[in-house]
């Protein structure tokens, strides 16, 4: 429940402050840190290191 009011002031704040460039700073950064979380405990982790 708690999550949900943080995304939704999030969104809140991006439209009233007009920071619409954070969206895609924000993505790649949840992004980026679910494929280095995933990448860590996955037998998948030889064949997704060689794209960085």
């Amino acid at each position: 429940m708690a999550k949900q009011s943080l995304f939704k002031e999030f969104f809140a704040f991006i439209k009233h402050e007009k920071k619409w460039w954070m969206i895609p700073l924000i993505s790649v950064l949840l992004l980026v840190s679910g494929l280095i979380l995933f990448s860590s405990s996955s037998p998948l982790a030889p064949f997704i290191y060689p794209l960085f």
